[in-house]
């Protein structure tokens, strides 16, 4: 129901965003218009003067916005512990962002200088201060499941904070991340790292994408592109054979089809 802000939305709108049960409309001028479930980003009254113009683009968690500005400058909203209340970044979110990332519960702010901000759940992607000193300088980006993030730096290293059991710790996998990593995926629970040499390191949920063991000798070359739902992961290897693994019932397990998935 958008008929309290109908009048605002008749016309130079020109783009949408969602959160889980609220909506940001991005408009032509820069401002944005919000409605849906008040508590949980729909209600952007209390920064509504900062929403008046100058808007880039908006990000979202479950329950809560994130506004990046022409200035490089961030405006939150919506539930505070999901990202819509960044007072402890607050003073580093007043210009020089360039990208914003999430995960359903928390923001992590790359910033033009390299370094990263977070904020939101501190469990699930807003407290990055185990890692804090390795996310000063030299982010290259940053990629996200349901409850974790993880930064590939210029180096090529990898650097991850967040639900542990969602991929936030990566120590078992520590010695294979300090390098070469070129682009990371991700299932709603764990993260697939794809390296310079088309070899492919896992961790995080072993049950849904966390643990590739049973396929470890297939991902150690030769991997060109990694795809994934919620608990799996397929990967597309050079030869055009894809490789499995995950939930076996949400298409972890390709053995009824593996035949047909050798080129």
């Amino acid at each position: 129901d958008s008929s309290s802000v109908a009048s605002q939305l008749k016309s130079g709108v020109k783009k949408i965003y969602s959160a889980d049960s609220a909506f940001a409309a991005l408009k032509e001028d820069g401002s944005v218009i919000t409605w849906g479930d008040k508590g949980n980003g729909g209600d952007s009254s209390s920064v509504a003067s900062q929403l008046k113009s100058g808007v880039k683009k908006i990000y979202s968690t479950v329950w809560a916005f994130a506004a990046l500005k022409e200035d490089g400058s961030v405006i939150t909203w919506g539930k505070s512990d999901y990202g819509g209340g960044s007072s402890a970044g607050a003073d580093h979110l007043k210009g020089g962002v360039k990208e914003i990332y999430s995960t359903d519960y928390a923001f992590a702010a790359l910033k033009e200088d390299g370094s990263v901000i977070t904020w939101g759940n501190d469990d699930r992607g807003g407290d990055s201060s185990s890692v804090a000193s390795q996310l000063k300088s030299e982010v290259k980006e940053i990629y996200s499941n349901g409850r974790a993030f993880a930064a590939v730096k210029e180096d090529g290293s990898v650097i991850t904070w967040g639900n542990d059991d969602r991929g936030g710790n990566s120590s078992s996998v520590a010695a294979h991340l300090k390098s070469g990593v070129k682009e990371i995926y991700s299932t709603d629970h764990a993260f697939a790292a794809m390296r310079e040499d088309g070899s492919v390191i896992t961790w995080g949920n072993g049950d849904r994408g966390g643990d590739s063991s049973s396929v470890a000798a297939h991902l150690k070359s030769g991997v060109k592109e990694i795809y994934s739902n919620g608990r799996a992961f397929a990967a597309v290897k050079e030869d055009g054979s894809v490789i499995t693994w995950g939930d076996e019932d949400s298409g972890g397990d390709s053995s009824s089809v593996a035949g047909q998935l050798k080129r």
